[in-house]
């Protein structure tokens, strides 16, 4: 078994999740209140540090999860051969073999900018039906989430330089490789070097070449020129990597190369060094028709401090910074079961009860968070939206570039203070008084 890929397909995900999400539905199936009314949602109660929003990610896969969720018989019958559920009721094993997603599901679009306590989305589902799909919901919207919301602050920095998605080397898995630069390019990013998610996106991919190219065919052709004449023999269009030995040498001798016309060049890539002084001698040396691309464990931080201090970079390759960090912390909480709302009193982990909805007044400048009986107030509009109705998704997919045009808009609006690199402020996002009322009651009840 050891030996076994551990691939995963579609049809796998029903047991893609913690274990503790299926005794609680055997014991909920037991005690009589699987099919009782629940209402689940998803929140991040922090941002992570330094950050002042994030950009919603992920809906995309969790709709198709839901849809496609299903028991196969192979898989009832390992959850019984593992012992853990002797004592879980017959009725267990049959509505895990018949069952599937019936509920509702509202959420804030793919590319919308949300905040501490709002929530990504709320489940309305038959309460076993709500529990177990907990797991794979905060795997795909929190991981693509951080992506998403990176690659809008790093777009926010460079402007109009191009940007592209280098990290599948770095990502967590080979699944997580493809869904990070699915989030990199709906958050901003231009362009992804992972051949499997471009194929799957219906985009081309992008690239250069590696030091090991230079290292081979110079060491077997006589030299650094030679490589690049080798590689640009069938790829006359690929920036050239020019840093594996002396980076200025090298941009001195293809700018003379230019100057005589014995070669064309789009563009070079560097990939260590002092990329403010490299870029500059670079920048001299080659016609400014030529792009200067830098790449090497890059972030928006980075990027921002080479730009303030004058570098002559067109555009960035980013890879380990943009696909790791922080996590996005979002939690999956009951807010309400059958008509009764319920909250968390715990110590720095107190939730809001009810079932709830994001309004947002652009022209003001701030949120709401109320409740879903509530009604917008003049200049509001609410954000989450209903997207599966008893099971069935009401949205069709959306385009990467449908997404990315809303992630710009979002991150347009919000004030420059939130959107700053280190300390940003905090947007404001009140609490309805019917919310704040509910909140109170139910803490004493409690």
């Amino acid at each position: 078994m050891a030996g076994k890929n551990l691939d995963i397909t579609a049809q796998d995900y029903s047991l893609l999740t913690d274990l503790y999400q299926l005794t609680m539905a055997a014991c909920y199936v037991g005690e009589g209140l699987a099919e009782t009314p629940a209402c689940f949602e998803m929140f991040a109660r922090r941002l992570p540090d330094d950050f002042g929003y994030l950009v919603t990610m992920g809906l995309e896969q969790v709709l198709s999860y839901l849809e496609g969720l299903r028991f196969t018989e192979a898989q009832i019958d390992y959850l019984r051969s593992t012992g853990i559920f002797e004592q879980a009721p017959a009725a267990f094993w049959d509505l895990l073999a018949t069952g599937r997603f019936t509920g509702d599901l509202w959420a804030v679009p793919e590319g919308t900018v949300i905040f501490p306590q709002e929530p990504f989305l709320r489940v309305e589902a038959p309460l076993w039906q709500a529990q177990i799909i907990e797991t794979f919901v905060l795997n795909a919207i929190n991981y693509q989430t951080l992506i998403a919301t990176r690659a809008a602050r790093m777009r926010h920095i460079a402007g109009d330089r191009q940007l592209l998605e280098f990290g599948t080397r770095r990502a967590f898995s080979p699944q997580g490789s493809t869904w990070a630069a699915r989030a990199a390019l709906a958050g901003g990013l231009d362009a992804t070097s992972n051949v499997l998610a471009a194929q799957q996106l219906g985009i081309k991919p992008v690239g250069t070449m590696a030091h090991a190219l230079v290292m081979a065919v110079g060491t077997l052709e006589g030299s650094e020129d030679d490589a690049f004449r080798a590689f640009h023999r069938y790829f006359p269009a690929a920036p050239l990597l020019i840093d594996t030995y002396d980076t200025v040498a090298a941009a001195e001798r293809l700018g003379k190369a230019i100057q005589t016309g014995e070669t064309h060049l789009a563009g070079v890539r560097l990939d260590s060094g002092d990329l403010l002084t490299l870029s500059q001698q670079v920048r001299r040396a080659l016609p400014t028709t030529v792009k200067i691309f830098a790449s090497g464990d890059l972030d928006e931080v980075e990027m921002a401090r080479l730009q303030a201090a004058g570098a002559t970079i067109d555009g960035y390759g980013l890879g380990t910074k943009l696909v790791t960090g922080d996590p996005v912390n979002g939690v999956y909480k009951l807010v309400q079961i059958g008509d009764r709302p319920t909250m968390k009193k715990s110590s720095g982990k107190a939730t809001y009860p009810g079932c709830k909805q994001i309004f947002r007044n652009l022209e003001a400048g701030q949120d709401r968070l109320g409740l879903v009986n509530e009604a917008p107030q003049s200049g509001e509009m609410p954000l989450l939206e209903k997207a599966m109705a008893q099971g069935k998704r009401l949205v069709a997919p959306e385009d990467l570039a449908t997404i990315r045009q809303r992630t710009t808009a979002n991150v347009r609006q919000l004030p420059d203070e939130v959107k700053r690199l280190e300390n940003p402020e905090t947007y404001p996002v009140t609490i309805s008084e019917s919310l704040q009322t509910l909140t109170e009651a139910i803490a004493q009840s409690l």
